[in-house]
């Protein structure tokens, strides 16, 4: 039934105006403001993602948006530079810039505003 739908991704945010100033300014994504208060994300190459308001929002406790890069070191310096602060995890070994290699792809871990959890990895 579904099969022909071009589905997309959404999640939740308790406060739009400060998710479009972190994904837009931030992160540098092009982002426009949808109805009823959405905010859509627009990655390069990619689906659009919806972005929507929830006043009792809990953040995931799981990666909702990976961003691949060619360069891993390049990318966590220059979100670093931007005031992005990167997770650490216990079971993964990382650097001190946050970023695990080896075990599959380079992964770098860091959340939003609202907490949702975010990666930017290089894909092999």
């Amino acid at each position: 039934m579904l099969e022909h739908s071009q589905a997309f991704s959404g999640f939740a945010v308790p406060d739009i105006a400060e998710a479009k100033d972190f994904y837009g300014t931030t992160l540098g994504m092009r982002v426009s403001d949808g109805p009823m208060g959405l905010l859509t994300l627009h990655p390069a190459g990619g689906r659009d993602i919806m972005v929507y308001p929830k006043q009792d929002h809990i953040p995931a406790t799981y990666t909702i948006l990976n961003f691949p890069v060619d360069d891993i070191d390049a990318a966590v310096d220059e979100l670093a530079s931007r005031g992005v602060e990167f997770l650490n995890y216990d079971g993964f070994e990382q650097d001190d810039k946050g970023i695990a290699r080896g075990d599959g792809p380079d992964i770098a871990w860091f959340t939003d505003p609202a907490g949702n959890i975010l990666a930017v990895l290089t894909v092999p």
